[in-house]
């Protein structure tokens, strides 16, 4: 077999499984390093902005916690779990956020008030944040075009005239109806394969 038809049929990093992405880390793979970033990173900062942070303090909280994957990755027994970790580590840091933050108003504001105390993340924040994540991961498992219709018809705001996403996407302007169904159903059973109805 020619190099060149064994080098096509590799995938990019970015359509590695965490267990590769991983090792491959761990080996020093910088495409690797970046890919896992990517992946992850709307899930990480997913749940400052549910802490309502002011963006600078969402920022930093993903970089605190991209430096404790970079310096945890060789402990994790199971890649698999890498969602979950992200999502305690990144509450953890926010909590802590929170809490700093309380503390400066209560100190500044009367004394003998009670600090309010920081509940474990709920379970439905917990539940709401996974199910983000297994969004996203289904609908980028879907074509390009799909990806883009997806995106351009249900995550843009303000939204656009459709005659403007077909002449992006190439599409007659009366095939996006039809389009966007079949890219929904794809989105649908990717879905109900992770156990979502």
């Amino acid at each position: 077999m020619s190099p060149v038809l064994i080098h096509a049929r590799k995938k990019p990093p970015g359509e590695w499984t965490d267990t590769r992405l991983v090792k491959e880390c761990l080996a020093g793979n910088e495409d690797a390093w970046s890919a896992l970033i990517d992946k992850y990173k709307a899930l990480i900062f997913s749940i400052p902005i549910k802490y309502q942070m002011p963006p600078q303090e969402a920022a930093d909280i993903f970089q605190a916690v991209c430096m404790e994957l970079l310096a945890s990755l060789s402990n994790l027994r199971e890649p698999k779990a890498l969602p979950a970790w992200l999502m305690q580590v990144t509450h953890h840091r926010c909590a802590r956020w929170k809490h700093r933050q309380q503390r400066t108003i209560s100190s500044d504001s009367e004394t003998g008030i009670p600090e309010a105390e920081i509940p474990a993340m709920a379970e439905s924040l917990i539940r709401q944040t996974q199910e983000e994540q297994i969004l996203r991961e289904a609908i980028s498992n879907l074509a390009p075009q799909c990806q883009k219709l997806v995106a351009a018809l249900f995550f843009e705001t303000p939204a656009r005239p459709y005659a403007e996403i077909a002449a992006e996407l190439g599409l007659a302007v009366g095939s996006i109806g039809f389009t966007r169904q079949k890219c929904i159903d794809r989105l649908r059973k990717s879905l109900q394969k992770k156990g979502f109805e």
